[in-house]
């Protein structure tokens, strides 16, 4: 028997998704910027792909620009963004448990001049509100928050955050990360205020190296890529016509039983907690409820290193993750785990568990299983 809970690192592609990218590559392989058949019938593909994420976002077809992935989203929306409207102001917000794709970024903007504020949150990793009234000034141009946390599964109160940053500076453009969040919510940006907003295909059960990017078409942003002006020069280069066929389709398979799907997996979520709460020595870190996402549960280990753990898994055929894979081989202690108050002891015993609409029943109580047999055996071994 194998458990894949790694599904927060990557999805296993759907049958309906491979099969369309292998016919895209094999048959309808021409150039979308091309003027002969076979280009005409690539660009339908791209087309059909904007016209379906346009009406699944309630947006405008125009404001959709398709991308490699989730970290290429994040680039172009925070240092697009910033360096289009420093004339109005050179501050950034941010929080202190985004994904690497924006603190990197963000420090990366540190170095040209930009300033940024790094908002606090609290023992469930939310960001704490006040902060961001008391950061927000006439020089914030960009407000960046992630929608779901891709370690801990915290739900940041976005309609909120758009509302403060409206009330308090309406110049401020505001990004929401929704990597880890669409294909579980039903998001709509101009709804919920937001400008920018990052999406990723691999975390849907979409090819990797596919992503979109939602420009409000009010939004002053600059390319941070040049070349022959595909996407309305926003985003340069031969479209990915595989990787965007095939995040279409997978995006549509999300959503067409999304309501009775996330209560599945709401209801697996709860069957790992309560055998996990079961466990000697383990503390779940977050909300594990319907406040929290239903696919993410980050667990302690108490006296077991989480790289020892995960590889005792391994053994059995659990996989799991130790963090953010993004940053998974080069070890450091997770921000997120240090920004909401994990004990010093804790942070290096941390699993994370992240679940798909793919996940069985049988493969959350192998994983206990496998779990409730190891830890009292590897904790004979620490070192006391």
């Amino acid at each position: 028997m194998q458990a894949y809970l790694d599904n927060s690192a990557t999805t296993r592609c759907l049958e309906c998704v491979t099969e369309t990218v292998m016919k895209v590559m094999r048959e309808d392989y021409g150039n979308p910027s091309s003027l002969h058949a076979k280009g005409v019938e690539a660009e339908k593909y791209v087309k059909e792909a904007k016209e379906f994420f346009a009406g699944n976002l309630k947006v405008n077809e125009k404001e959709i620009y398709f991308t490699s992935g989730g970290t290429e989203s994040n680039n172009m929306a925070i240092i697009g963004a910033a360096m289009a409207n420093q004339r109005a102001g050179k501050h950034l917000i941010t929080s202190s448990v985004e994904h690497s794709s924006v603190l990197n970024t963000m420090k990366y903007l540190e170095e040209q001049g930009f300033q940024v504020t790094y908002l606090p949150v609290d023992t469930d990793g939310i960001v704490c509100l006040d902060a961001l009234k008391e950061a927000l000034c006439n020089e914030t141009i960009l407000v960046s928050v992630m929608y779901v946390n891709n370690e801990i599964g915290a739900v940041q109160p976005i309609d909120e955050i758009a509302r403060i940053v409206r009330e308090n500076n309406p110049g401020t453009l505001f990004h929401a990360d929704a990597v880890q969040a669409y294909g579980k919510y039903r998001i709509y940006p101009k709804r919920e205020g937001i400008d920018l907003l990052s999406v990723s295909g691999h975390k849907i059960h979409g090819p990797k190296g596919s992503g979109l990017l939602y420009v409000n078409e009010k939004v002053k942003i600059r390319p941070v890529m040049f070349g022959g002006g595909q996407q309305r020069g926003l985003r340069s280069g031969t479209e990915n016509v595989p990787g965007i066929a095939g995040i279409a389709e997978a995006a549509k398979a999300c959503y067409r039983n999304l309501d009775k799907e996330t209560e599945r997996l709401y209801a697996l979520k709860e069957r790992f907690a309560e055998g996990i709460r079961g466990l000697e020595g383990t503390k779940i870190n977050g909300k594990s409820g319907r406040e929290s996402a239903p696919h993410i549960v980050s667990v302690s280990f108490r006296d077991i290193r989480s790289e020892v753990l995960l590889h005792a898994l391994e053994e059995k055929g659990v996989y799991v993750s130790a963090g953010s894979a993004c940053s998974s081989n080069k070890p450091s202690v997770s921000r997120t785990l240090q920004s909401i108050g994990v004990e010093k002891e804790l942070l290096e015993s941390t699993l994370r568990f992240s679940f798909s609409f793919e996940t069985a029943e049988e493969e959350i109580d192998y994983c206990l299983e496998a779990l409730s047999g190891l830890l009292p055996v590897l904790r004979r071994y620490v070192r006391r």
